[in-house]
């Protein structure tokens, strides 16, 4: 006996194929970087690149007291890896491991940064990292493209 699709399976059907699960994947990376690029470039002096603040050091001794690093290593890892996992994000490149590696920061500024900011913040934060390293980064990525050109 042949089914008869309803609107709705096929509306189901259409959001699950390639095209929306990528625009999605792609809005889910820059999501993620973006939260983590704005915090890592509040630790940088203003006028430069990279070069991590007094002040973000400060936060590090003062504030972050509970990480299990010292404040003159945590502060420029912090710095470094909120700008390259968030521009690997973006590009969808290594779009797991850049993932996962934010999901690791995530879980390292709940247990150690922010604990009450669980259901305020950083459950939204590990689900879209847990998406990314699930799924990947879609078609609209360069993840995706190097693995045509591996496959060519």
């Amino acid at each position: 006996m042949q089914r008869v699709l309803t609107p709705y399976d096929r509306l189901a059907a259409w959001l699950a194929s390639r095209g929306p699960e990528s625009l999605a994947l792609l809005l889910t990376r820059v999501a993620l970087a973006g939260i983590f690029w704005r915090s890592g470039r509040t630790k940088v002096e203003d006028g430069t690149a990279l070069t991590v603040s007094d002040n973000a050091v400060f936060l590090f001794e003062y504030e972050y007291t509970g990480l299990p690093l010292p404040a003159d290593i945590a502060a420029p890892l912090a710095t470094y890896a909120e700008h390259l996992f968030p521009a690997l994000l973006v590009a969808g490149l290594f779009t797991r491991f850049a993932a996962l590696s934010l999901l690791g920061m995530t879980l390292v500024i709940q247990l150690f940064v922010y604990p009450e900011a669980w259901w305020s913040t950083h459950i939204v934060w590990v689900a879209m990292a847990a998406i990314l390293v699930s799924r990947g980064g879609g078609a609209l990525s360069l993840d995706a493209l190097l693995a045509s050109r591996r496959a060519a």
